[in-house]
């Protein structure tokens, strides 16, 4: 069941600390989100929160708020590699963001914070918690290595926040987090927000939580009413120069370009090069510096074009993001509404497109279902052509060309027909790689004994004749 909470209005009206209150006159923060208005009170009463929210609706300030508050209610100087408040989130790029909220809010109460992320040298951050921190950002995996290599000890955790809880289970980090929340004081708030609730996320949040209050704003099923949908259905092959024409004909002023995978991202920056069009893509293979200076180039304006998948999206907060392209749908139709969710912020409005080859109808389905809107269609398909040749895998399902496409960004689906057996001998001497050991080619016996003309000709002539053998086909 849902807590209902009586909303307020005005951030004066929690009762915060002064020096949060001036922090957040001078962010202009003045009128609370509904997540922060519902969640807000049952924090600073102590009680543990589930809080279902999409990225966008503010969350972080929702949890970090009301931990600011009780710090300086309590404030002790935390013991050597300890930290009060642990807040545990999927990326880099999320976590770099949550600790600029805490240092922001927490501009006038001193407080000392740390981030503990992975794609760094793990040295400055053992430095960083040798003689203890208030609050603690921190990816899973990360943690874990300073946990075992004993530069930092959970015992003295108080206040403990999971954010993006699903996105962490598609990332394969549940096992991890199991680890982490064994290692924590039993006695401990704890704020845990996803934005969708599976099986799985409900287990752990029962697992992890203490007659927890349940606060629910933004169905996942809800996409931003700014937001102007459409679909372009067109061939696979066709995809590239589609989005390149896009690019260049749109009124853009900031575009954020999803793929399913990794290779896939790196592919699209090469074909808009190739196009005029300057890009440059993040994901879980580049390192953390560039991806920094990537999305910093994006957020002040100066690269306009980004391309990224799903997880290394995670984080990514700008508001001059006008138009989202789905270069590859989603095969998880929850995924789609994230993704569009990164233009229309700031009260401004924006666009998503997204691009749709035969192959990709089930997803599209999938996703009107969710949304219960028909997105207009825009027919390039090439006449003739088959609608749906290569039936996709079903949500979750492997594949040959779909390995959990839009949860790892791993495996990179083949744009390439099924390999075709050679016809004719090959060309060039016998190769030593272990797949061809012949010292000379061999004829091919095609099905009807065409190719065989000229091997004849040389065996008749330097051989006296032999009785005719009937060859049967090789098929």
């Amino acid at each position: 069941m849902m807590e209902r909470t009586n909303l307020l209005t005005s951030f004066q009206e929690f009762g915060l600390a002064d020096p949060i209150s001036r922090a957040l006159k001078e962010e202009n923060y003045h009128t609370p989100t509904p997540i922060q208005a519902q969640t807000i009170p049952l924090a600073l009463a102590g009680r543990d929160v589930v809080g279902i929210a999409q990225t966008g609706t503010g969350k972080t300030a929702s949890f970090a708020l009301p931990i600011l508050h009780r710090l300086l209610e309590n404030r002790i100087k935390p013991a050597s590699k300890t930290c009060r408040v642990l807040v545990l989130s999927p990326t880099r790029e999320l976590s770099g963001q949550i600790l600029d909220s805490f240092n922001a809010y927490g501009r006038h109460i001193h407080l000392s914070a740390a981030l503990a992320i992975g794609g760094v040298p793990m040295g400055r951050q053992v430095r960083s918690l040798m003689g203890g921190v208030d609050v603690l950002v921190a990816t899973p995996g990360r943690l874990l290595d300073l946990v075992q290599g004993n530069a930092l000890k959970l015992t003295q955790v108080e206040f403990l926040v999971l954010d993006e809880a699903d996105r962490m289970l598609d990332m394969g980090f549940i096992n991890d987090i199991r680890k982490i929340v064994a290692k924590l004081p039993i006695k401990r708030q704890t704020l845990f927000f996803s934005a969708t609730m599976p099986k799985d996320i409900a287990e752990l949040a029962e697992h992890m939580l203490r007659d927890p209050a349940r606060v629910a704003v933004t169905p996942v099923s809800s996409t931003v009413e700014r937001i102007n949908q459409r679909v372009i259905q067109l061939d696979h092959s066709a995809k590239p120069a589609v989005l390149a024409q896009l690019l260049k004909d749109e009124n853009i002023n900031q575009a954020l370009v999803f793929t399913r995978t990794k290779h896939g991202a790196d592919k699209v920056v090469k074909g808009l090069a190739r196009a005029g069009i300057t890009a440059d893509a993040i994901h879980g293979n580049k390192s953390q510096n560039y991806r920094e200076r990537v999305l910093a180039a994006f957020r002040t304006g100066e690269l306009r074009t980004l391309v990224a998948t799903d997880i290394a999206a995670r984080g990514i907060d700008v508001d001059g993001v006008s138009h989202v392209v789905n270069f590859d749908l989603p095969n998880i139709p929850e995924t789609y509404v994230h993704r569009i969710g990164r233009t229309a912020r700031a009260g401004a409005e924006g666009t998503a497109i997204s691009l749709c080859a035969g192959e990709e109808m089930a997803y599209l389905r999938d996703i009107e279902k969710l949304i219960k809107v028909s997105l207009p269609k825009e027919d390039r398909r090439t006449p003739g052509a088959h609608a749906n040749p290569t039936p996709p895998p079903h949500r979750g399902q492997r594949s040959a060309t779909h390995a959990h496409p839009a949860r790892n960004g791993d495996a990179a689906p083949s744009s390439k027909g099924p390999r075709r057996r050679r016809r004719g001998p090959p060309a060039g001497p016998a190769r030593s790689d272990g797949n061809r050991h012949d010292a000379a080619p061999r004829p091919q016996h095609g099905g009807n004994g065409e190719g065989l003309q000229g091997v004849a000709f040389l065996q008749r002539k330097n051989r006296p004749a032999q009785p005719t053998a009937q060859h049967r086909p090789h098929r």
